[in-house]
């Protein structure tokens, strides 16, 4: 075998290995980086379970970033969106679902399709990684009347 195509091989079944996966593992004589798992659940911070919109998947990452005091005003996402803060305080209203407050390295699955307003109440900026778990012609988040 020509040696792109087993290196090609090499790094498809890495990457089918990963699945899963929260440490390190092993493919013969090569070996793949350990893993740092921010976070794996089927529900979202409020308890609810979440389903991937039907359609041509389509993914958005972005980040966020918000200066104290400064807030979200009500709003809910369409699609399932993980978020990891990088800085910051940000103080979530769930309504009644209750309050959250998250910080620097805390990594999350936000509330689906249910209203929240998220604050920042820390004296530093908020930013946060957003990757919305989208799909076309749908709209990841929407803004809620008060």
């Amino acid at each position: 075998m020509a040696g792109n195509s087993r290196r090609s091989l090499w790094l498809i079944a890495g990457a089918a290995g990963l699945v899963g996966m929260s440490g390190g593992i092993a493919l013969g004589r090569a070996s793949y980086p350990p893993l740092e798992v921010l976070l794996s659940t089927s529900t979202t911070v409020i308890g609810q379970p979440f389903a991937y919109p039907p359609g041509t998947a389509k993914v958005t990452a972005a980040i966020v970033t918000m200066v104290p005091g400064q807030e979200t005003g009500w709003h809910k996402h369409n699609v399932p969106l993980f978020a990891w803060m990088l800085d910051g305080e940000l103080t979530v209203d769930y309504g009644p679902a209750g309050t959250k407050v998250y910080h620097k390295g805390d990594s999350l699955v936000e509330a689906y399709q249910s209203p929240h307003n998220g604050r920042n109440t820390g004296t530093d900026d908020v930013r946060l990684i957003a990757i919305f778990m989208g799909a076309d012609g749908i709209e990841n988040t929407t803004a809620e009347a008060n």
